[in-house]
């Protein structure tokens, strides 16, 4: 993988061109697209051209002409945005994403669009994990993750509305941060749930997705150069024998490491109102989806996978009532988070990202202990901590206080120090 802070320091000092970072991910990509799928458009030709024309500009800006993977719901001018729909197949939007324009004023350059399942739906894309390609990626940001992990990229966008970065990062081996709900704007971005729809980032380690979360939001968000203090992690084991074991050993494992490090590392029981809250993600998805998707429904059905048109109809019976109360008992549980974390004098959370490792092609992987933290707008990420005995990657879920993306961010620069043993 290739490290964005890393190549960043090297372009600052001089020793390293943009340009010649765009050939070393397009080197990647000759070597591997073939197999592992992770774009859905490419234009190799038009980047170089833009880094010979701006190159002396891009070396100077925050992210320093580094290459970015962009998924493929959203909205790119100067490529195909197809959504992952045949609907839409050739598609150019008239406008960036308003994401995409913060990128290219901090100085990113867009390599490609990453796949994505139709609509950032369970539908999985033809992606394969770049760990091996037997296995599944993850679902609807799968091409960032694996763009990411094949070393084609830095850095990639991606966005969750389940569990969409958070799992894909913890298949492929890297870093997902899906950061507090609205730090990055999702307008131009084709929406599935306006409530839930996040976006965030993917890069091989924590220190290279706050640098790249920093420079593209303009927040104080970087947590390389820091000694961060000895987080308060409260262990949750909530959906417990739903993780593989594993999983179970492997947060176990970050635990104690952190432990060692100083941290204080206690086990946490989930409030029942957040339990509770839970189930209402699902009821807000459907509802707001049943509304987003509209127009695709009622125009293009025809040209909708079965699984998509089936849960469409069933969340047509959604009723206002049910969606109202789904979205108080949300902002109850968003308000019984905060106040949980404020009296047990916690920092973060450490719990799996996903049930054990990736399963083989083809498998609609589940979104089951990332729904909530989506839910309640919290920022979360995931760390890659362990392996198999298949030598598949395990990552953790580390969940922060909403607003507290920073916090978060150098609690998990902590734990990932701690695992390394340095």
């Amino acid at each position: 993988m290739l490290s964005a802070l890393d190549l960043a320091y090297r372009i600052e000092k001089g020793d390293l061109r943009p340009s010649a970072v765009l050939e070393q991910c397009a080197s990647a990509i000759a070597a591997r697209e073939a197999q592992i799928g992770a774009f859905a458009a490419l234009d190799l030709d038009a980047v170089r051209r833009r880094i010979v024309a701006e190159e002396a500009a891009l070396a100077t800006a925050p992210l320093r002409g580094l290459p970015v993977g962009i998924k493929d719901i959203i909205d790119t001018a100067d490529l195909p945005t197809s959504y992952g729909s045949p609907i839409y197949a050739g598609h150019r939007p008239a406008a960036d994403a308003a994401i995409v324009s913060m990128l290219r004023r901090a100085g990113g350059i867009v390599l490609g669009k990453t796949t994505t399942s139709e609509f950032a739906f369970r539908n999985p894309a033809h992606t394969r994990n770049p760990v091996d390609p037997s296995r599944a990626p993850g679902l609807s940001s799968s091409g960032s993750a694996a763009a990411v992990a094949a070393g084609m990229v830095p850095i990639a966008l991606g966005t969750q509305t389940g569990g969409s970065i958070i799992g894909p990062a913890a298949y492929c081996g890297v870093v997902g941060f899906k950061p507090s709900f609205k730090l990055l704007p999702t307008v131009g971005i084709k929406c599935f749930s306006w409530q839930l729809d996040t976006v965030g980032l993917f890069a091989a380690q924590v220190a290279d997705v706050a640098f790249a979360a920093d420079a593209i939001s303009g927040r104080p968000l970087r947590v390389d150069g820091l000694a961060p203090a000895a987080p308060r992690i409260g262990l949750l084991r909530t959906f417990w024998d739903e993780a593989s074991p594993a999983m179970q050993d492997a947060v176990e494992h970050a635990a104690k490491c952190a432990a060692r490090e100083g941290a204080a590392v206690r086990d946490i029981a989930m409030p029942a109102i957040l339990a509770e809250a839970l189930a209402g993600h699902l009821t807000i998805m459907g509802y707001e989806a049943w509304r987003s998707l509209a127009f695709e429904h009622d125009r293009h059905r025809a040209q909708l996978s079965e699984p998509l048109r089936a849960y469409l109809d069933e969340a047509a019976a959604i009723t206002a009532e049910s969606y109202d109360a789904a979205r108080r008992q949300a902002r109850r549980a968003r308000e019984a988070f905060a106040t949980m974390m404020k009296e047990e004098g916690l920092d973060v959370l450490l719990t799996p990202a996903v049930p054990g490792a990736a399963p083989p092609y083809g498998v609609v992987t589940s979104a089951l202990f990332s729904r909530l933290w989506t839910l309640l707008g919290a920022p979360a990420l995931t760390l890659p901590a362990a392996h198999d005995a298949d030598g598949l990657p395990l990552g953790v879920q580390i969940v922060g206080r909403f607003g507290r993306d920073r916090e978060t961010l150098a609690a998990a620069r902590f734990i990932e120090t701690a695992l390394a043993g340095r």
